[in-house]
């Protein structure tokens, strides 16, 4: 990788807004996952739980994480969503929680950020509701799995 390649530095090395003025305006879409390891105990109680669902509480964190990105990554470009759906599904082979989001658009950038803050957030809100039940949650592996549109083309992990 060149620092050529690192599209949010100008030549002198200093940071920018990438200018996407110029790019066509195409259909745009990106998934991302990440995992929260619980112990056993702790998926069973969350599942078992009567004070509310987590899961819904974490699902609706994320979609709205992913409309707020552009607040919270300082170089993100503000992206008109048409679509953000974020799943959070138990997992005993963890055990714990797979989280998922799929964002979409029709626009001149990627929603790829979307994605990754949607996964994020619920993961956080998972770890948040379920922390003092197991201190030794863990979040993990957050990362893009697929996406497409735009002039890189398409990816898919």
């Amino acid at each position: 990788m060149t620092e050529q390649s690192l599209t949010h530095l100008d030549a002198a090395g200093r940071v920018r807004m990438v200018d996407v003025g110029g790019k066509p305006t195409t259909a745009r879409e990106a998934c991302a996952e990440g995992f929260v390891r619980t112990a056993q105990e702790t998926l069973d109680a969350a599942a078992a739980s009567k004070k509310g669902d987590v899961r819904a509480a974490a699902e609706i964190a994320g979609i709205m994480a992913a409309k707020k990105t552009a607040e919270l990554i300082p170089l993100c470009h503000p992206v008109a969503l048409t679509s953000v759906q974020v799943a959070v599904e138990p997992d005993a082979n963890l055990p714990g929680f797979r989280v998922t989001a799929r964002a979409r658009t029709n626009g001149q950038t990627g929603v790829e950020m979307e994605a990754l803050t949607a996964v994020s957030v619920a993961c956080l809100t998972l770890y948040d509701m379920l922390k003092s039940a197991d201190r030794g949650m863990c979040i993990e592996a957050i990362r893009i799995t697929e996406k497409s549109g735009g002039a890189s083309g398409d990816y898919k992990r």
